[in-house]
């Protein structure tokens, strides 16, 4: 049921609307309403409202309203901004490489490992360089897991080792070795000033430095991670948001076999 005039599903829908051409959607479909937030280096006043909605027009929003201005100092004001944007997307025109898989549960990853590779896969993962957050890596590899879903320490056929954060890319190969691991995760949580992309360059160069680079899988997580970034930078794949241990498991169950690793 919907209450709007065309449902997403009803074959009106398909006949009203372009569905290669997107534009954001508010109360009608590609009506272009868009939220959004920052804060300028000015007093919350009246010019530094027209500073934001001047901003918001060059940004290409139209009739943009400020919503809301917040204080955070004296000198520095939040300003939140409804508008709408008469740019589309083409949908047609987009291309991205995506991790394209049936993601197994943690039995049937199990027995996939059981059954195909033979041994248990050793995963080691970390917050690699300045990077302190551990949520990330927590999240896949802890034996609770997150939102359900159990991380890797709790699978019978997976050793994992989490060494924490603020690991150094040279400390994280030499445990690496020590530990005979097949799997490499990286997660990567600080981006100002793209310090994620610098960090997992280095490590990939080092490992390529040392002949290293074909012995693990190597993965990448984080908020800011997507599979096109981490391939492009020399990882096998990169996972971001809403994802968990059950997907990096599959991943590099495949890849294991794909790159003849087992």
């Amino acid at each position: 049921m919907s209450s709007g005039l065309y449902s997403t599903k009803s074959k009106d829908y398909d006949q009203h609307f372009d569905r290669t051409q997107v534009s954001p959607y508010g109360d009608t479909m590609n009506d272009g309403q868009v939220q959004l937030s920052f804060t300028l280096p000015i007093k919350d006043d009246d010019r530094g409202v027209e500073a934001a909605k001047q901003l918001a027009i060059k940004m290409g929003i139209t009739a943009p309203l400020i919503a809301a201005h917040i204080p955070l100092d004296e000198e520095f004001t939040n300003y939140v901004v409804y508008g709408a944007v008469s740019h589309t997307v083409n949908l047609d025109e987009i291309k991205v490489e995506v991790i394209e898989q049936t993601v197994l549960s943690m039995p049937e990853t199990d027995d996939f490992i059981r059954e195909r590779i033979g041994r248990k896969i050793v995963v080691v993962g970390a917050s690699t360089g300045s990077d302190a957050h551990t949520v990330g890596i927590d999240a896949i590899m802890n034996m609770k897991g997150y939102a359900g879903h159990f991380g890797l320490e709790r699978y019978d056929m997976v050793e994992a080792y989490n060494l924490g954060s603020q690991v150094p890319n040279e400390e994280f190969i030499e445990e690496a070795l020590k530990l005979k691991a097949d799997v490499l995760l990286v997660s990567q949580t600080v981006t100002q000033k793209d310090v994620h992309v610098q960090n997992m360059t280095e490590l990939v160069e080092l490992l390529e430095a040392k002949g290293l680079r074909n012995q693990f899988i190597l993965i990448a997580g984080g908020p800011r991670i997507s599979n096109d970034l981490a391939k492009e930078i020399g990882f096998d794949g990169g996972f971001g948001p809403g994802k968990y241990a059950d997907d990096v498991a599959t991943f590099f169950c495949n890849a294991i076999l794909d790159r003849n690793l087992a």
